[in-house]
């Protein structure tokens, strides 16, 4: 029976410690957001048993890295409150596994996913004669629209994440760029520009993660959506 108790407890701190890095690191909060949408994916795409282990291995190995660098990170803090570069070089060197590991995992997933999407593009690029320019622009100002709209009309009171415009748009022409031209490697760096603009806008800290995520999500889905009604009507 202690040994019942002792296991319930083990599992009860475990979970804290998970809550707590969930709540209040950045990071954290940003590598979860991204293993649900690879493994959402993965379900979307019905990749096979082997492939979903590999992304199932990136994704644990990424969350465990960033487990332990916040547990470094508040143990050197306890140890040493003040600056000391021992102290430093294992901030530095924890960090560096979390870097490695994601490093990892965005190699894998770009592996894994490069022919299902680039399936995707290439059988999207068939509605390009369906659309204008002057079409085009009008559907990215609706997005920015609407994102105006919801930034305006829900106050941080009632909807504590209120999507980037920036980043919605950039994601809205990205995702315009990738089905019209039903090339994988143009959509690649179409998208690279997009997600370099989202670090920049991140690391300045002019807006936070999932305001971030929520505009490039709004700017996404609502292209993919208006270009398959568009062929559909």
């Amino acid at each position: 029976m202690r040994d019942v108790k002792k296991f319930r407890r083990s599992f009860r701190y475990a979970y804290e410690g998970l809550k707590y890095s969930l709540s209040t690191q950045q990071n954290m909060q940003f590598h979860f957001s991204v293993a649900l949408l690879a493994l959402m994916m993965a379900i979307l795409f019905k990749l096979p048993k082997s492939e979903i282990l590999f992304i199932l291995l990136a994704v644990t190995l990424v969350i465990v890295c960033e487990l332990i660098n916040t547990a470094v990170e508040k143990a050197v803090d306890l140890a040493m409150p003040d600056r000391h570069p021992l102290a430093k070089i294992a901030k530095d060197v924890a960090a560096a596994a979390v870097l490695v590991s994601a490093v990892f995992a965005a190699i894998v997933g770009m592996v894994v996913f490069y022919e299902p999407i680039d399936r995707l593009i290439r059988q999207a690029g068939t509605g390009e004669s369906v659309l204008t320019p002057g079409l085009i622009w009008t559907l990215v100002a609706l997005v920015a629209m609407i994102v105006i709209v919801a930034q305006t009309r829900f106050s941080e009171k009632r909807l504590p994440i209120r999507p980037s415009l920036l980043t919605a748009v950039s994601f809205a022409i990205s995702t315009w760029i990738a089905l019209l031209t039903a090339n994988s490697l143009i959509a690649l760096l179409g998208y690279s520009l997009s997600i370099q603009l989202t670090f920049v806008l991140y690391d300045k800290r002019s807006r936070q993660l999932p305001a971030l995520a929520a505009g490039a999500v709004i700017g996404s889905v609502m292209t993919a959506l208006a270009f398959y009604l568009i062929l559909v009507i």
